[in-house]
């Protein structure tokens, strides 16, 4: 089966950085759209990056110019440059992949989550 999983969260202080990594495994012959969700206790899942297969990159307005999505292709792994972190930045974060395998259709998996705390 395909899997993804997510490492790089953990606890650090407003102003800091963390990088998280998606990495796929499993019966993949490509990976179209890519991305990163976040979602804090009693609030609704928020789209916080995203990149397809021909490098468009989205960023939601709360994250611009502080995260950097990019993925590389070969190892079937995806990243979040996360820097200059402030304490709403605290939330799960859950990478997000749609993979097409040889013989059959296109499907959205989801990484099981990574825990970022941002102290303030």
């Amino acid at each position: 089966q395909v899997q993804l999983v997510e490492s790089g969260g953990g606890l650090v202080q407003a102003g800091g950085s963390l990088r998280l990594s998606c990495a796929a495994s499993g019966n993949i012959v490509s990976i179209d759209r890519m991305g990163w969700y976040r979602q804090a206790p009693g609030e609704q899942r928020e789209l916080v990056a995203s990149i397809t297969g021909g490098g468009t990159i989205n960023y939601a307005d709360s994250v611009k110019g502080r995260f950097t999505i990019s993925r590389d292709n070969a190892q079937n792994t995806g990243y979040l440059q996360m820097n200059t972190l402030k304490p709403e930045d605290t939330a799960v974060y859950y990478c997000v992949a749609e993979i097409r395998r040889a013989f059959g259709p296109v499907q959205r998996y989801w990484g099981q989550g990574t825990q970022v705390t941002v102290s303030s």
